[in-house]
């Protein structure tokens, strides 16, 4: 999909692109699962590293504010977001963000909360972090994997029922706290082109899980975040991924992450301004496969593909390249989801 003309024209007249880095956390516990856990020695640090070096830590409403309007954020701006709404939020890090007076969002399905889910946090709760500034965001009603269709369920009606899970969400959220700031994590990180498309219908931005700085080439409806959790959770990795820039995509092939037709190798093509890169020096990252040099078929024109077929389940293609004027990262994650073959999905939690 060709991106905004308008990006091109920022380039032309040169346009200080912004990039800001947001984080994605769901446990701060040292007895919950490492892949989605940090521990709160590392959730310390981590914040500590934050507020020594001068980082601007704000809420996530005023980065997709800026986003929206084209402005540009201030050096090393970051957003603390958390998926889910564990009680080791309140109990670990809230204490801990409000010693260094860092917002922070909260993406919370409703029914884990109404049902009382064990390690959950209470609406009572979220009420009270919300008067000490945390923002409380929608993260669907029961955390759904929102691309998956019900049996004998066709595209309309499947669109339907997901667009009154997204609204009814919004609603108890803003019922609860007072919050409508439309703004959408997607369970798993999983969506597609038509989700993207009712996210643009319904006024929301959208987030995934796949890695990279924000800024003003980056989709609204499929914002990425840096996952911190398991063997993402060291700090001297995190560094490099705070200082991180919004890759200057201008156009993509191919923005949507649903594979289908069986075609499991997919080609992702991306024309780029190469204005402070080397093409020389990108690198890209094929989940499963490892590291992978993109084809140039052109001065600003790069393409990767799997050399093997994509499993089952999430998959992503990173691509890096340090910028010529500061040494930071360019960074762009293009995230994929494939089904079985047969059509069914892979059975998670």
């Amino acid at each position: 999909m060709i991106k905004n003309v308008l990006l091109v024209l920022l380039v032309l007249t040169g346009f200080s692109a912004q990039a800001s880095v947001i984080l994605q956390y769901h446990h701060v516990s040292a007895h919950t699962p490492a892949v989605t856990s940090v521990t709160p020695k590392q959730f310390q640090k981590q914040m500590e590293y934050l507020a020594k070096n001068a980082f601007n830590v704000v809420p996530l409403s005023e980065i997709v504010s800026a986003i929206k309007a084209k402005k540009t954020m201030p050096p090393k701006t970051v957003a603390i977001t958390f998926d889910d709404g564990y009680q080791s939020i309140a109990d670990v890090a809230h204490p801990i963000l409000k010693q260094y007076h860092f917002p922070y969002t909260l993406f919370v399905a409703i029914e884990p909360i109404e049902k009382k889910y064990k390690n959950m946090m209470s609406w009572q709760q979220l009420i009270d972090l919300s008067k000490e500034g945390a923002e409380i965001a929608n993260h669907s009603w029961a955390h759904e994997h929102l691309i998956r269709r019900q049996i004998d369920e066709s595209k309309a009606q499947w669109l339907a029922r997901i667009e009154k899970n997204i609204v009814k969400t919004e609603e108890k959220i803003k019922a609860g706290t007072g919050h409508n700031l439309k703004m959408l994590a997607y369970p798993y990180g999983e969506y597609n082109q038509d989700l993207e498309n009712l996210m643009a219908k319904l006024g929301f931005v959208a987030f995934g899980q796949q890695s990279g700085a924000a800024g003003i080439y980056s989709q609204l409806e499929a914002l990425p975040r840096f996952p911190v959790a398991g063997v993402y959770a060291n700090l001297a990795s995190l560094k490099v991924k705070l200082h991180s820039l919004n890759m200057p995509v201008l156009a993509q092939n191919n923005t949507n992450p649903e594979l289908s037709n069986g075609d499991w190798r997919p080609k992702l093509i991306l024309t780029l301004d190469m204005s402070d890169m080397d093409p020389n020096q990108m690198m890209c990252f094929i989940q499963g496969q490892g590291a992978k040099k993109p084809v140039w078929t052109a001065p600003n024109v790069m393409s990767i593909r799997a050399e093997l077929d994509l499993p089952p389940g999430r998959s992503r293609y990173n691509c890096t390249a340090p910028s010529q004027k500061t040494g930071n990262y360019y960074w762009f994650s293009q995230p994929w989801v494939r089904p079985n073959d047969d059509g069914s999905w892979k059975k998670e939690s």
